[in-house]
């Protein structure tokens, strides 16, 4: 062989191995993929959001006056009887102390006022004396026209005399009574707190307003409150509802009635609820991150039995899941499998082994299917999570 063969053939054994290396590298691949089969089945659109479970009629007891509220002895979770049960002592206010001239303006009003009563029971003497004389007066008078020795004129003025004494002793007794009242005002301003009346103040029991439990307890310790101070919470903790707060976007989608599920409890499964009321009017809620958002409170209604409810209370965080619109069976392709593709929607069918980009009309949607209604059909293969390798005519298998 002569020395070119030979280098011919030294070349081929390196430059064969590596065009055969480099040729299989461009070679097209059939890709490995995921993929899932279009059938009909339910769906069911739902909004979602985080809520809380409360009594539905809860009642607040409040110190009805100023004054020293007692140690409460009720804690939460102690049964009460309406109007019956005794859950809070309060004292009303003791007076406070008086300063110099305040007491010196307080006696000179005390003997202000006793010298008035006096006047008072002066009158009252002296309207005495006259309903004395009239009522003689009235007596001769009347004796005297028997015997017509006076004139009927005579008469009745006897009568009228009499008339008006007995008005102005009625008169002077209500003066000295309303003077006698001003005296005790008066000295129920100079009352000191270690006073003997003070000390005997009866305690003002509070009630139970309705029959249920101790849902919480405001102000446990004693302390001097003010009126209107609140002390404790009461309801029936086995009635309860749930409180949703949803954006009011999503709120304008729910109706009353609608079916929901209730969720992460904190038991097994999910409980039954349906929307019971949307409460007319919204309010603004800064979210976490420091956007304000317009909110509406959505109240929902457990359809679980009570006694399904035993281990969920008032105050516990649940996530709501409320249904918008339901179908029994319509043709649904995985949420997973579609993507944008120019202003539509679009998913790689499945097709003689090769991905087929192909557009659909999709309807409404969650966030696991989306309703077709144009593109494709029951029993078609999609590509699930299709990554920038498919394109369309890619080799595929699944």
């Amino acid at each position: 062989m002569s020395p070119a063969m030979r280098r011919f053939g030294i070349w081929s054994l390196l430059v064969l191995p590596l065009l055969a290396v480099l040729g299989w590298s461009f070679w097209p691949q059939t890709l490995q993929v995921e993929a899932a089969t279009v059938a009909r089945g339910p769906l069911r659109v739902e909004v979602s959001d985080e809520g809380r479970t409360r009594v539905r009629e809860s009642y607040q007891v409040s110190a009805p006056v100023a004054g020293r509220l007692l140690r409460v002895e009720k804690h939460a979770g102690d049964p009460v009887v309406g109007g019956k049960t005794i859950v809070a002592d309060l004292l009303p206010t003791a007076p406070g102390f008086l300063d110099i001239r305040s007491r010196a303006q307080g006696e000179a009003a005390l003997q202000s006022a006793i010298a008035a009563r006096g006047v008072a029971q002066s009158l009252l003497d002296r309207a005495k004396a006259e309903l004395a004389f009239a009522t003689s007066d009235l007596t001769r008078s009347r004796n005297l026209a028997q015997s017509k020795a006076i004139s009927q004129v005579n008469l009745e003025k006897a009568e009228l005399a009499y008339k008006d004494a007995v008005t102005q002793l009625a008169t002077a007794q209500s003066y000295l009574q309303a003077k006698t009242f001003d005296l005790q005002s008066a000295r129920a301003q100079l009352m000191d707190p270690d006073s003997a009346a003070a000390r005997q103040r009866a305690s003002l029991p509070l009630m139970a307003p309705v029959s249920g439990q101790v849902l919480r307890v405001l102000h446990e310790n004693e302390a001097v409150v003010a009126a209107g101070t609140p002390i404790m919470e009461i309801g029936d903790p086995r009635d309860l509802e749930v409180v949703v707060e949803l954006i009011s976007e999503d709120a304008a989608k729910v109706h009353e009635g609608d079916a929901a599920t209730i969720a992460d409890w904190g038991g097994p499964g999910v409980l039954a609820a349906r929307v019971r009321r949307i409460e007319p009017s919204g309010f603004t809620k800064v979210s976490a991150l420091g956007v304000e958002e317009q909110r509406v409170n959505i109240l929902l209604d457990f359809s679980e039995p009570r006694q399904q409810l035993q281990n969920i209370a008032d105050g516990y965080r649940v996530t709501a899941h409320i249904a918008i619109w339901q179908a029994p069976a319509v043709l649904r392709v995985p949420a997973s499998a579609m993507f944008r593709s120019g202003d539509g929607w679009a998913v790689f069918k499945i097709a003689a082994g090769r991905a087929r980009l192909t557009p659909i009309d999709v309807g409404r949607g969650n966030d696991s299917f989306a309703e077709v209604r144009h593109g494709l059909v029951a029993g078609d293969r999609v590509i699930l999570h299709p990554s920038d390798r498919i394109r369309d005519g890619v080799a595929v298998r699944s």
